[in-house]
């Protein structure tokens, strides 16, 4: 997000700042509109309630049930993450960019380039699994898209730069809307999830593991899988120069809204694997929709159909915002080209914008040669591992700030105790991520170096 308050990292720490942020707060207070708890919770639910819940069953199904335990772990992993940035957020309440400025004043400018680098690159593979799920919910009113490589190819794009063009027009009510896109895209899950209890068949979880691999490696593999959905539990933290009260107000919008999804997620997967028997959920391109009409009839698949896409479609605008403010931020600290910080009339950094378009286009072409789900499992996997670096550098810079503040109690080191665990989860997360994510994620990451020597030599 752009920066609210322009704060010197050099020669000021965080630490030292509560005067300074008692001072910012009532100067902003009368030129900036700012959100509260229910904006700020549903800023972490609708942006982590995107597309995954709506398709990932399917994906998870031929791991079999097996693949809850994968839920539960990277519940637990997300929980301990979620705890870990609150507690950032107390240390440092003003710190736009959230994992970016945490790492940049626990690690430095490298480190901090290399977390908005592999942020951004998440964000714009984020955006093309969300286009692809969007389009692949679209089958159930258009079927000819499921079957049609160039048709899927063309509504994807459709979407993307309609959505580009929408947000170089500005931001109108965005709070509001956040809000009200998220009671759209839960509606629908808690619906089927909660229906679907009475529906359910035990003999579809048999059997356990259908893999092919043991289960260690199949709980690995669903864990990394199931981890993207949870990416975006650290939004509260990015535009906090804008959160009310962020010393309070965004430890408990992370907390409650990881907390919430991760019950949603798990009960709801539950649910769809004991409606759908394995051969019907492997081949679904809309697998609440197909568990909804398997209960009620075609009128309850078009009725969350309808929702899943616009669900999709919302959080598909939702993270184009976000992929224009990362490098617009990071340009405005000289650590991207400040070309990426332009910004057009209605004050939309609008280069940036459409660069990240750009590339999401690319990775939608690039891999549309596979099917929907094949495509949407390369394109999540990519996804969740380049945004595992922020996680990495944010538990490391959490310890290293919460030395810094000199704070010897035993709740430090129990927290400090937690961002290890997480540190380990997300380690674990990454080896799970498969080679193919990894090394096309390493490859990404190391295009950027040259980025950032040209930024620090520019800026001389």
């Amino acid at each position: 997000m752009a920066f609210l308050f322009k704060i010197n990292f050099k020669k000021n720490s965080y630490l030292d700042l509560p005067l300074q942020f008692s001072c910012l707060t009532k100067m902003s207070g009368q030129n900036a509109k700012h959100i509260g708890i229910w904006t700020t919770t549903s800023l972490v639910m609708g942006n982590m309630v995107a597309s995954a819940m709506f398709m990932l069953p399917a994906t998870l199904s031929w791991y079999g049930s097996i693949s809850l335990l994968g839920w539960l772990l990277s519940g637990l992993g997300a929980i301990c993450l979620a705890l870990v940035y609150s507690w950032l957020s107390q240390l440092i309440p003003i710190a736009n960019g959230g994992p970016y400025a945490y790492t940049r004043e626990g690690l430095g400018d490298f480190a901090a380039f290399l977390v908005a680098w592999g942020y951004w690159i998440s964000v714009w593979c984020t955006n093309a699994a969300i286009a692809v799920a969007f389009t692949s919910y679209l089958t159930v009113f258009v079927p000819e898209i499921g079957h049609n490589p160039s048709f899927a190819v063309g509504v994807g794009l459709s979407a993307i730069w309609f959505l580009t063009w929408i947000n170089t027009r500005g931001i109108r009510e965005a709070g509001t809307v956040q809000v009200i896109t998220t009671i759209l895209k839960i509606a629908p899950l808690v619906l089927v999830t909660v229906g679907g209890v009475f529906y359910i068949h035990v003999e579809n979880y048999f059997p356990f593991n259908v893999s092919g691999t043991t289960n260690l490696s199949a709980i690995s593999s669903t864990a990394t899988l199931t981890l993207f959905a949870f990416l975006g539990l650290e939004c509260a933290t990015i535009p906090s120069g804008r959160v009310e009260n962020p010393e309070i107000t965004i430890p408990r919008a992370t907390l409650v809204g990881t907390l919430a999804v991760t019950v949603l997620y798990i009960s709801g997967t539950v649910v769809i694997m004991g409606v759908l028997p394995p051969s019907v959920l492997k081949t679904s391109q809309a697998p609440f929709a197909d568990a909804a009409a398997s209960m009620w009839g075609d009128w309850a698949r078009y009725l969350v159909a309808g929702g899943a896409v616009m669900s999709t479609f919302g959080a598909l605008n939702g993270w184009i915002l976000m992929q224009g403010q990362i490098p617009a931020a990071a340009a405005a600290d000289k650590l991207f080209p400040s070309i990426f910080k332009l910004e057009n009339k209605l004050g939309s950094p609008f280069i940036s914008i459409i660069a990240s378009s750009l590339l999401v286009s690319f990775l939608m072409l690039m891999n549309f040669n596979h099917n929907l789900a094949n495509t949407y499992q390369f394109i999540i996997l990519l996804s969740t591992m380049t945004v595992l670096v922020p996680y990495l550098f944010s538990m490391v810079s959490y310890v290293i700030l919460a030395v810094k503040s000199k704070q010897r109690k035993w709740s430090n080191y129990t927290k400090m105790s937690i961002a290890f665990l997480a540190f380990i989860y997300s380690m674990w997360a990454v080896a799970g991520s498969g080679q193919e994510a990894v090394y096309w994620g390493f490859i990404l990451l190391m295009a950027g170096v040259p980025l950032y020597g040209w930024s620090k030599m520019h800026h001389l």
